[in-house]
């Protein structure tokens, strides 16, 4: 059974308005993006540890530009999205999103 993948307030709107602007210019690459996750629901470690962070359970997918950045947790078999973030503008802010 895989894990479920679920998305904090922040990360809705960080998914929207990437997925509209990429679609501006190519509308299957923002398929492409958008379809980066999905692996996660069955393979939640397959992203990196974020190094600027160094814990284990908050990670990320980098489709450059762009960085997803979700939390693992492994007792209620969920990935939570944190925020998906443009590589150019630095290290996102998760504490608030990630309750820390």
């Amino acid at each position: 059974m895989g894990f479920k993948i679920v998305f904090t307030k922040p990360a809705i709107p960080d998914l929207d308005g990437l997925a509209r602007f990429i679609a501006g210019d190519n509308p299957r690459a923002a398929v492409e993006f958008g379809n980066a996750k999905e692996g996660l629901g069955e393979f939640p470690f397959l992203g990196r540890v974020v190094p600027e962070f160094k814990i284990e359970t908050i990670r990320e997918i980098v489709h450059r530009p762009y960085r997803i950045v979700y939390r693992v947790f492994e007792d209620r078999k969920t990935v939570e999205i944190l925020r998906v973030w443009h590589a150019a503008r630095g290290t996102p802010n998760i504490w608030h999103t990630a309750g820390m």
